[in-house]
């Protein structure tokens, strides 16, 4: 989807993905693109490595991000390495829902879809201002869809943008519905939570707890367990890697056999 759009536009377009930050960073060292499309975190994550590298990305001077949620604090920085840096919200069902105007004053609803805000689990449409699950109605030929939960939750905001556009306005991505989270562009889910947790016998019982420490995603797995010793922790932090798809703490406590 954004790949031809950039065709579109007459760009080059070098695909990467997570992973391998110190070979993206002196990809972009070496091809000098003018703009990064992806998660603010991992941009982050790729200037942080560039800087520890010695590798000059100067050559980035704009960004379109998506995935998750956009921090005040991520976008100054980014801002004071002269990045200037807008956000849209997507999904692989629907394509574009919403995006940022130069104002960067909420996200701008797509004229191509119709957007509500309704209380999660129930339909029913919440009053202007109040967080609710985003619900789109899309009519495309091609791939129509009628009342979609995207499991999302937002707002919508009163009033129109001030760079002039005149359609509905949403506070951007506020949270999940449901128990699912996203980490750094990722959904955990509470069944690969479980899957973790089935691997090993030895854990009787387990917490997943995601925090914003340095301007970052963390996600730590706390476990009581039948035994504690770092093999065990070990063997958990591979299987959160394997079967969640990121890095993440292990705590390991002691089971108290009286409860």
């Amino acid at each position: 989807m954004v790949e031809s759009g950039a065709h579109a536009l007459g760009c080059s377009v070098f695909p990467a993905g997570v992973g391998q930050t110190e070979l993206q960073a002196q990809t972009i060292a070496d091809l000098q693109p003018k703009g990064y499309v992806g998660t603010p975190s991992f941009l982050k994550i790729i200037l942080d490595k560039a800087k520890e590298l010695g590798l000059d990305l100067k050559s980035i001077s704009k960004a379109l991000v998506s995935g998750e949620a956009l921090p005040l604090s991520i976008r100054a920085g980014f801002e004071g390495l002269g990045i200037r840096v807008q956000q849209c919200y997507t999904t692989a069902d629907l394509g574009v829902i919403a995006y940022e105007s130069k104002a960067q004053e909420g996200l701008i609803v797509d004229e191509n879809v119709y957007l509500e805000i309704v209380r999660p689990g129930s339909g029913d449409l919440v009053e202007e201002g109040e967080v609710g699950e985003v619900v789109v109605t899309s009519l495309s030929p091609e791939y129509p869809l009628i009342r979609f939960a995207t499991g999302d939750l937002s707002a919508i905001m009163p009033g129109e943008s001030p760079c002039g556009r005149t359609n509905k306005r949403i506070k951007g991505w506020m949270g999940r519905a449901d128990q699912t989270a996203k980490v750094r562009g990722m959904f955990i889910r509470p069944e690969q939570v479980n899957k973790v947790v089935k691997r090993h016998p030895e854990i009787v019982r387990a917490r997943l707890i995601i925090s914003w420490t340095d301007e970052a995603d963390q996600i730590v797995l706390q476990c009581e367990s039948k035994k504690n010793d770092q093999t065990l922790s070990s063997a958990i932090f591979n299987s959160i890697r394997e079967i969640c798809k990121l890095r993440g703490e292990v705590e390991l406590a002691a089971w108290d056999l009286a409860q």
